[in-house]
């Protein structure tokens, strides 16, 4: 039952899509509807609301400021939606895991999970490489891996080890810049680098390289294989984590006279999933797969 004053599903996750895709043309596509329909449902909305909700121009439609309140709400049903789905696996190993990964281990965990599959069949994946940090408890996916803790008290963190990382140039940038192939942190402000920027800003990895006198950045990118495709084009010097380089040819790890970074990896997952065990079965074999390998 629609309680009193809070708007309808249909028609939040239309303001949710004109938000999302910034025309009502759009949004009707997404949805598979027309666009009359889609004007309708706002203007039953706004009118229901007694205030505008969208701004019409020429250039395309946008959600007014006071109205963002109502796309946050339909986002959070839209998740909360989505988990239900996730969970309606009737037998035990059955029904979808949904699994938030940096795109550097990507592949391995796929391989890794693709096995895992063969022996419970009735599991799916969703396994998506993502910038920005999902929010578990909001369930925008089940199982996480991430270097920080979030503040969540709904959010259950699983310690699994920590990355070695080291500096990497490709064969021809060292007979370029680097005989040798020993880097001294005192010529750091004189050289090419390669690095992660993120959201909402630089990764500790870039903030590492600047605080050690790295001014440089040839390249910046959000992407582990664009970082990488830079580094092997003799673009610059990268940071990279050592287990996702030993399978790269091409790439020198240099000499440095500094103690260079470790980055924490946890298996994060929301409290009320630890029972559950199709996520249990992925957590776990994450969990030991990733101790292995950080060993």
């Amino acid at each position: 039952m629609q309680s009193a004053g809070a708007p309808p599903w249909d028609d939040l996750r239309v303001l949710l899509a004109l938000h999302r895709h910034r025309s009502f043309l759009a949004a009707g596509k997404a949805l598979g509807c027309s666009t009359s329909t889609v004007a309708r449902r706002i203007d039953a909305l706004e009118a229901a609301l007694g205030r505008p909700l969208v701004h019409r121009s020429n250039g395309g439609t946008s959600v007014e400021p006071d109205a963002l309140e109502l796309v946050a709400l339909a986002e959070r049903i839209e998740s909360g939606l989505r988990a239900i789905r996730r969970d309606g696996g009737e037998e035990a190993f059955s029904g979808t895991v949904r699994v938030s990964l940096a795109d550097a281990v990507v592949r391995p965990v796929t391989q890794l999970l693709c096995g895992l599959r063969r022996l419970y069949p009735g599991l799916l994946l969703e396994i998506f490489s993502e910038a920005r940090v999902v929010d578990l408890a909001r369930r925008e996916a089940d199982i996480a891996m991430r270097a920080s803790k979030s503040s969540s008290p709904a959010v259950v963190h699983r310690p699994v080890g920590r990355v070695p990382f080291g500096l990497y140039a490709a064969p021809s940038y060292i007979e370029r810049r680097l005989r040798g192939g020993r880097l001294r942190t005192a010529d750091f402000a004189r050289h090419d680098f390669v690095g992660y920027e993120g959201t909402p800003g630089p990764a500790p990895k870039t903030t590492w390289l600047v605080a050690h006198g790295a001014k440089r950045f040839v390249l910046r990118s959000n992407s582990h294989f664009a970082l990488l495709e830079a580094a092997l084009q003799g673009q610059g010097i990268a940071v990279l984590s050592e287990p996702a380089v030993r399978s790269t040819p091409g790439l020198v790890r240099l000499d440095v006279d500094v103690e260079l970074p470790l980055v924490p990896v946890f298996l994060a997952y929301h409290r009320e999933l630890r029972n559950v065990p199709r996520v249990r079965l992925v957590l776990d074999t994450l969990d030991t797969a990733l101790r292995d390998a950080l060993r």
